[in-house]
């Protein structure tokens, strides 16, 4: 079922927010705040005044109608305010800075409201106003006929720039860039120009292109993966790497690449495969038009947009695809840490070759197992897996921090797994859900999924055990859960079956229903790891 919205406004923008399910408020009118509701929107435009001390006490009677709308509101709601930008304003007074100061102070006030309300989100109105001259912010024969503020002409526009703010806010976005070398990386080919010979430092068109890769590197502190994959012979490539002091991107920034003269699409598959990550996550750059459309046409579900035809639009580029791609509103611990992570599960996987036996590598890995009920600092964490976790996901539910806290409030338990071993701590990388029914002493499972980094080292089974032993010993003893499919979740579709569980029906869609007797459990499992909680 779509979420419901509440748009607070203080003008006519119900165009803007065609798209959603949404109520609207009257102007300024905060005397009804329903209950009903699932996300509510603050959405208050500048005022439309020449009189800058008219200007400041309407700005400053925002915030207290803010405050009071907050107030009523129950902490598991979540609320988007936006901020407001200056859309009309004459000067007459060129040294007043008094209406500057009254946005500034009202936009500092969202901010700090933020920190004392978790469940308010704040988004900048501002970066929205700055693709537009300010003649073209507002169409005065809309504002006089209707109220219009923000000139409809930008309707579809704000719909697609407010759709990718609010899957931001979710923690849904791109996980991985794909990136050609060749006039991508850099200016020139390299098995054409030699190491020396490729354009890259301080003059243009290298200074484009060495911007280009700073830009990127920052994408990677930030939680996206970097990959290459590029036709050239790889040894040239190393000595690049090793040689051009110029070169930001090297091998020790790379998640994994390919560099062969394969076609893209299968050392696409690939990679994605040796990330154990969805094709859907990534993103593929190439300065090439054929090579982009050849990616199109067999890997559909990977975004290709067009390069720059020239190396000085690189910095537009890179801003473009980290607003469309990349966006996230808050990181956690696990998106700082993604490339260590990637990196140590190579090495994990190059590990387990020396071993006879699969039991000897789990044992040698020194596997820790950290699992915690929600809490303040593990909560966001949880509601972004249940955004982006779509592989081993039993029932694909999409929850928010305010989801999550009406379930505790329900009675739900909520725990998350960390694991780390002798090679690396992969942070956070599983949740479950368990809904509870003292009246029937039946406990269910809402939601159980982990990270596929994860996998393979039979973490998921000792995870579900150690939940289903915590919920045995709150008193259930007969614990129900469901497999939802979908296109992603195959691999789990028998995993509550080679876990103990009894199959009680399978209806029409493949959808799963069983139970499990906490008293007939197997718990061997949880000796194999080492467990703290």
């Amino acid at each position: 079922m779509p979420q419901k919205y509440y748009i607070f406004r203080n003008a006519t923008v119900e165009s803007f927010f065609s798209k959603l399910p949404a109520e609207f408020s009257g102007y300024g009118d905060i005397s009804n705040i329903p209950v009903d509701t699932d996300v509510y929107c603050w959405f208050y435009l500048s005022p439309i005044h020449t009189n800058s001390e008219l200007f400041v006490q309407e700005v400053e009677t925002y915030s207290q109608q803010l405050d009071f709308v907050l107030s009523q509101i129950a902490q598991q709601k979540a609320v988007y305010a936006f901020t407001i930008h200056q859309i009309y304003f004459v000067f007459i007074e060129n040294s007043n800075t008094t209406i500057k100061t009254a946005i500034e102070k009202y936009n500092n006030h969202l901010s700090a409201l933020s920190q004392i309300y978790s469940n308010l989100k704040i988004i900048d109105f501002s970066e929205f106003c700055s693709h537009y001259a300010s003649s073209s912010l507002i169409d005065w024969r809309f504002y006089y006929i209707s109220q219009m503020q923000i000139n409809p002409k930008l309707i579809i526009d704000f719909t697609i720039w407010l759709q990718k703010k609010m899957l931001a806010i979710e923690g849904k976005r791109k996980k991985c860039l794909v990136l050609d070398l060749d006039n991508t990386l850099w200016a020139g080919v390299l098995g054409e120009d030699g190491v020396n010979g490729i354009q890259i430092g301080n003059t243009y068109p290298g200074s484009a292109f060495l911007d280009f890769q700073n830009n990127l590197l920052e994408l990677s502190k930030n939680g996206i993966i970097l990959t290459v994959c590029s036709k050239n012979n790889e040894q040239d490539v190393v000595e690049a790497w090793r040689k051009n002091p110029f070169l930001r991107i090297k091998d020790d920034q790379l998640a994994a690449w390919r560099i062969n003269w394969n076609n893209k699409s299968d050392n696409i598959l690939e990679l994605a495969q040796e990330l154990n990550i969805g094709l859907d996550s990534m993103v593929f750059i190439d300065d090439n038009p054929t090579e982009r459309e050849f990616i199109k046409q067999m890997l559909p579900v990977v975004e290709v947009p067009d390069f720059p035809k020239q190396p000085y639009l690189l910095p537009e580029f890179f801003k473009k695809i980290c607003q469309d791609y990349f966006q996230i509103y808050n990181l956690t611990f696990e998106d700082k840490d993604k490339l260590k992570q990637y990196k140590t599960n190579a090495e994990r996987a190059s590990f387990q070759k020396s071993f006879a036996s699969f039991d000897d590598y789990i044992q040698s890995l020194e596997i820790v197992l950290d699992i915690q009920e929600v809490n303040s600092m593990n909560l966001p964490r949880i509601a972004q897996m249940t955004q982006k976790t779509n592989q081993f996901n039993l029932t694909t539910k999409r929850y928010t921090d305010e989801d999550i806290n009406v379930l505790v409030e329900q009675g739900a338990k909520v725990y998350c797994i960390s694991v780390k071993d002798k090679f690396g701590d992969n942070g956070i990388t599983g949740a479950a859900i368990i809904t509870t029914d003292k009246n029937t002493k039946a406990a269910n499972i809402d939601s159980f999924l982990l990270s596929c980094r994860i996998l393979g080292k039979n973490i998921e089974n000792a995870f579900l055990k150690y939940v289903l032993l915590q919920i045995k010993n709150l008193g259930y003893s007969q614990i129900n859960s469901i497999f939802v499919p979908t296109l992603k979740n195959s691999q789990v579709s028998d995993f509550y079956e080679k876990n103990g569980f009894k199959l009680e029906i399978m209806d029409d869609n493949g959808t799963k229903f069983y139970v499990c007797i906490t008293d007939d459990m197997d718990l061997n499992i949880l000796s194999a790891y080492r467990i703290i909680s």
